[in-house]
């Protein structure tokens, strides 16, 4: 009996975290056991990495060094974290997995696709999600909602909102297409409409793609049942 492993990936200001709580909180009323987690962070280790990577302190590194320690992060979450909540039947909510890595250091990064695909073999190895959700919208708008978020939160710009626009509109476009070569996986949700479209079209995603997710609560079990 294993959970369902369910990732939101897309640029910054999606609202991949309004989306994921709401997400956790349907499957809670339903009975379902959730957990939300975040990369790269989701574990003691990971959450220090997470620290130092995001202050910038890896840049002067490089993409590929960025895109290491990511990997180490992930592979820490998934040993911590991820592996045994799944394997408790619990189902996994992320913010952010691989693709983040495929799409950041990746492509707009100019990581070879290569080295990154190695290293994800390794350390991800099978477990992938079992659906990714891509929160796609126009950059402009992404930029401006996380720049309402840091100001409501005194927050500062980080490593990767800090860059120019041709990196995220890049980053856009690495999404899409992840989404296009892994049509199984990903599903594209517009995310430039109100916070209660995106969670029906989510919705809507979650129980085609999964059903077992869309039971009623007297019903409900996890995915291999």
């Amino acid at each position: 009996m294993t959970g369902y492993f369910i990732t939101f990936e897309g640029g910054e200001g999606a609202g991949k975290s309004t989306q994921i709580n709401r997400l956790r909180q349907r499957l809670a009323q339903q009975g379902q056991s959730v957990l939300v987690t975040r990369e790269p962070g989701g574990s003691p280790r990971a959450e220090e990495i997470r620290t130092f990577l995001l202050s910038g302190q890896a840049k002067p590194f490089g993409a590929f060094a960025e895109a290491l320690l990511f990997y180490a992060a992930r592979l820490d979450h998934l040993d911590q974290t991820i592996r045994p909540a799944l394997l408790k039947g619990t189902h996994v909510l992320c913010d952010r997995f691989s693709d983040s890595t495929r799409a950041y250091q990746g492509a707009s990064g100019n990581v070879d696709k290569r080295l990154i695909e190695g290293v994800e073999r390794v350390v991800v190895a099978d477990n992938k999600p079992d659906l990714t959700l891509i929160l796609d919208l126009p950059v402009d708008v992404g930029l401006q909602r996380a720049g309402v978020r840091r100001e409501g939160a005194g927050e500062g710009v980080d490593r990767f909102e800090g860059e120019g626009l041709s990196f995220h509109e890049k980053l856009r476009q690495a999404y899409l297409d992840i989404a296009a070569s892994e049509p199984k996986r990903c599903v594209v949700i517009d995310a430039n409409r109100s916070p209660d479209d995106v969670e029906a079209s989510i919705w809507h995603a979650v129980q085609t793609r999964l059903p077992l997710l869309a039971v009623n609560a007297k019903d409900a079990q996890p995915h291999g049942a």
